[in-house]
């Protein structure tokens, strides 16, 4: 963005309060992204100014030409991120640098316009604040965070927006399993391409979403709950429905496990929670009996391993579940089958993620991957 236009700036922000707050839905009622806080925060730009005065008002429609270029073009983008209660009261926004970071890679991209990532944050921190009391206290639930950024320019013809819109709106959300982890079977997916090198797969575009749906549909009628995408003749395995994908292999000449994900080399997303995976690994895990690599690993590799006894666990990881265990997987018409704790349903890795995340998110242990909104009494 141009240096003469002006930049996002927190201490512009106007805030309208709505005069009709909503009623709070019972934590067990929840339903992941279908109820909204009372209010939302608004920053418009235009290629002449730049950035406009921030504002948060209540949470409602927008007005926009039919003829605007987000409905034709697909001048869209969004982020993923969730804010917590922690035990003194206090807001915990969980690696929302991460998530700024990604949206402005994103924007640039398309020609939509960058942002100062510390303003935002603190701009969404303010409208967190307003709305606290929707953010749910127990364990398990928390507040799920949706900045977007769309072009607003009106009128046909494909070129770069000259107007623009960033909004965020939160939603109230519960645990993603409600009754506790439940292990999902995958169709091993190569009849469709989810992203290829050089497009805008590690991109969160919403033009990256629809496109999945009918091959996910095709998956269900087949009783699986994802595909798990493959890419090019090695049939390397990318990621999991809209999660990055993890498998614990053995070695049985070394006697250690190795945590395998695909590398950032532009066809997967470059997940938040995939990145905080990968930073305590290698941090806790020991590395005597650990190999922590992000490298290429085909289906055929991971059917091989699972004939002989040497696939260990895999799971998808995410924003909304932060890891989702995975129990099958079809390939070829054959069910390459996934251990499971005897009982349970899940890996004891993947268990052991999901307690050293949450940990982190609801502030029980300390870190520096928070961001702390204090609530004044």
């Amino acid at each position: 963005m141009s240096s003469s236009l002006a930049p996002i700036d927190a201490a512009r922000l106007t805030v309208v309060t709505t005069t009709a707050p909503k009623e709070k839905i019972a934590n067990e009622k929840l339903v992941f992204g279908q109820s909204f806080t009372d209010h939302m925060l608004k920053i418009p730009f235009n290629t002449t100014s730049g950035w406009g005065a921030p504002e948060i008002v209540p949470y409602g429609p927008l007005a926009l030409d039919p003829s605007c270029c987000v409905f034709h073009y697909a001048f869209e983008l969004f982020e993923g991120l969730k804010a917590y209660k922690d035990n003194k009261g206090d807001i915990r926004m969980f690696r929302p640098d991460m998530n700024m970071a990604r949206m402005n890679k994103s924007a640039d991209r398309i020609c939509l316009p960058t942002f100062d990532s510390e303003e935002v944050i603190k701009l969404i921190g303010e409208l967190l604040k307003l709305d606290n009391r929707f953010i749910p206290a127990e364990k398990g639930y928390s507040m799920y965070i949706r900045p977007t950024l769309i072009g607003t320019s009106s009128g046909l013809g494909v070129h770069t927006p000259d107007e623009a819109l960033l909004f965020v709106i939160c939603s109230p959300v519960g645990p993603y399993y409600k009754t506790g982890f439940q292990a999902v079977r995958l169709e091993a997916t190569d009849y469709a391409t989810r992203a290829w090198p050089g497009g805008v797969g590690d991109k969160k575009l919403g033009a990256n979403y629809a496109p999945c749906i009918k091959p996910q549909l095709e998956a269900a009628k087949r009783g699986y709950q994802q595909n798990l995408w493959l890419f090019g003749p090695e049939k390397y395995v990318t990621e999991v429905g809209t999660m990055n994908f993890f498998c614990v292999l053995k070695d049985s000449k070394t006697g250690k496990n190795e945590l395998v994900t695909a590398p950032l080399d532009g066809t997967i997303l470059e997940g938040i929670t995939r990145d905080s995976i990968l930073s305590l690994a290698r941090e806790r895990l020991n590395p005597d009996e650990w190999i922590i690599s992000e490298r290429y690993c085909s289906i055929d590799e991971i059917a091989a391993k699972a004939a002989k006894g040497e696939l260990v666990e895999a799971f998808g990881s995410g924003t909304a579940a932060v890891v989702s265990p995975i129990k099958e997987i079809g390939y070829k018409g054959e069910a390459i089958h996934v251990p499971l704790l005897p009982g349970e349903q899940s890996g004891p890795l993947t268990k052991q993620v999901l307690n050293w995340i949450q940990e982190l998110q609801y502030g029980d242990v300390e870190s520096d991957w928070s961001r702390v909104f204090k609530i004044t009494p």
